[in-house]
This record gives C-alpha cells, sequence and structure tokens, in this order.
C-alpha cells in the first residue's frame, strides 16, 4: 500500500496536472507584438529583440547600464509635504501614492543617483513613468534641485532622462510651480558652467516638456519618443486638420531643429560620455573605459 500511494499515485499526478508557469517570464512587443523572453529583452536594455521598439525602462535599471559596473549612489532628496490640498477624485491623493509605491517599488517619480560612466564622474537623475505617469510634482522639483545643487558641489555635469505624462493634477498650482523651480536648478548649472544633458524617453509631454526638458545644453532623444506639450489627438482636434507622419516624434523634431540628437539605447552610453568629455575638455574615453558596464545576469 506505501508503494502505490508514495510512488504511483504522486507519479500519476504529476502527469496529468497542470503545471504552474510564472506569468512574468515573456513580454509581448506593442509594437510588432512579438512575444519576448524577460532575460533577453532585459539584456537587451528593454529594446525589441525583433522591431528595435524602445519599450519603457526602469530609472533603476537605466542606471545599472549606465554607471561603470552598474554601481551608483543614491542622493538624497528632502521629502515633500503629503497631500497638501487634501486632494480627492475616485481615490485619496495619499492611497494613489502608495499604490504607485507598491507598484514600482520606488518612493516617488524620480531617481537621483551619482556615479561614474567610463570613469567619468556624473550626477544623473531620471524620472519613471510607470509612477503615476511620471507626474511632475514637488518631489519631482526637489528632485532636480537636490540633483543641481549636487552637480554644482561635486563641479559634475547633470544628465536628465525624461519621461512623463505632465503636471501632478493632484497636487494643483503646486506641481505648475515646479516649471520655475527646475529652471532656476538648471540656471545653478549654467552659472557654474557646467554641462546639462537631457536625454528625452518615449513619452515626455506637457509641463515636463516646458520646462526642464527642453532646457539642455545637448537634446538627445530615443528612437520614436514622443515629445511634446499638447498631444497630436488635442491638436488635430483643435485645427480641424490631419497632422503629418511621424509628428511629435523624436526624428521629427530632429529634422526641424528641435534635437540634437536621436540615440538608440544601446549607444547612448558611450555617446554621452563622448559628449561630456568634449564639453568638459577632457581626452576621449579609450576602449576599456567604455567597456566598463555590468555583468550579464
Amino acid at each position: 500500500m506505501n508503494w502505490i500511494s508514495n510512488y504511483v499515485r504522486p507519479k500519476i499526478n504529476s502527469l496529468f496536472s497542470r503545471r504552474e508557469v510564472p506569468e512574468n517570464l515573456w513580454t509581448k512587443c506593442p509594437e510588432c507584438g512579438t512575444m519576448l523572453f524577460h532575460r533577453e529583452l532585459a539584456a537587451n536594455l528593454n529594446v525589441c529583440t525583433h522591431c528595435d521598439h524602445h519599450m519603457a525602462i526602469s530609472p533603476r535599471d537605466r542606471f545599472s547600464a549606465l554607471f561603470d559596473g552598474g554601481i551608483f549612489t543614491e542622493v538624497k532628496v528632502p521629502e515633500p509635504v503629503v497631500d497638501p490640498l487634501h486632494f480627492r477624485d475616485q481615490k485619496k491623493y495619499p492611497d494613489r501614492l502608495k499604490t504607485a509605491q507598491k507598484a514600482t517599488g520606488e518612493r516617488e517619480a524620480m531617481l537621483v543617483a551619482e556615479g561614474e560612466i567610463a570613469r567619468t564622474p556624473i550626477v544623473a537623475v531620471a524620472q519613471d513613468f510607470s509612477f503615476m505617469a511620471g507626474s511632475m510634482g514637488m518631489y519631482v522639483g526637489n528632485a532636480i534641485l537636490a540633483a543641481a545643487q549636487r552637480a554644482v558641489e561635486m563641479k559634475r555635469p547633470l544628465v536628465l532622462f525624461s519621461a512623463a505624462g505632465g503636471a501632478r493634477m493632484q497636487e494643483g498650482i503646486l506641481s505648475l510651480m515646479q516649471m520655475p523651480r527646475t529652471t532656476v536648478a538648471v540656471e545653478m548649472l549654467r552659472e557654474a558652467r557646467l554641462p546639462y544633458i537631457v536625454v528625452l524617453t518615449h513619452p515626455t509631454t506637457g509641463g515636463v516638456t516646458a520646462s526642464y526638458a527642453m532646457l539642455g545644453d545637448v537634446q538627445i532623444a530615443e528612437p520614436n519618443a514622443l515629445i511634446c506639450f499638447a498631444g497630436p489627438r488635442v491638436i488635430e482636434q483643435t485645427i480641424r486638420e490631419k497632422l503629418p507622419e511621424g509628428f511629435q516624434r523624436a526624428e521629427y523634431l530632429l529634422d526641424h531643429g528641435m534635437l540634437d540628437r536621436v540615440t538608440h539605447r544601446k549607444a547612448l552610453r558611450e555617446e554621452l560620455v563622448t559628449i561630456i568629455r568634449m564639453l568638459t575638455g577632457q581626452p576621449p574615453a579609450i576602449k576599456g573605459e567604455l567597456t566598463l558596464q555590468p555583468a550579464e545576469a
């Protein structure tokens, strides 16, 4: 009886039972529909291996690929007052923040870090679109000010990666006030004669585009990124005309003089190193320095 219970029955159950497969092993490319294995996608920096579509990447993953050895130090950002307007729509604002924090594992929509790329010290700041659409609130304004102050203190260039749906409506006028605040932060860098490089990623819209995202000394964008103040649909409805193909996409803006470069994500690190060293009067990086990247997982 023990032989039947201990061996035969489990063997039969294993043949007919349904195996549990994790749901997060595959990602569908929103552009071409190809199913991509998560490890291959991560190794390719969240760029589709079939059609080269640039998907969203978290600030932490971006910094791990950007900095030498994936090593960086987070810069502390002053905490603003939570829910100063006591805003509520379908949910209370603090509840929305908690949901976003749980989903992303991050404190807010912007991460500030310092480290080296190809042995070139920089301060970097990146927005997380998955955190309430990367919306610009008081924390984001504090983060950019903290990044600029740290860059001036350490005499380092500032590199900013933008990805936002605009201002955060739950903070009302306080959110809009971050536009002049961040402009002051950029001016601090100018007065200190430090490079400010902006990398616009998909999408960068609204008040973010109308402030710090378009004030860089060098403006770079990832391929096919949507970059605008008002979206194409809003403009079409307003002027009642069909817009040109690719309107407000990175390549269109490059052709019309709004950008300096459109650079593939995998080539971005080397491009940033070249530009930073050129602007700071340093010699070009040697091949060994450019390959100081983290080993694949």
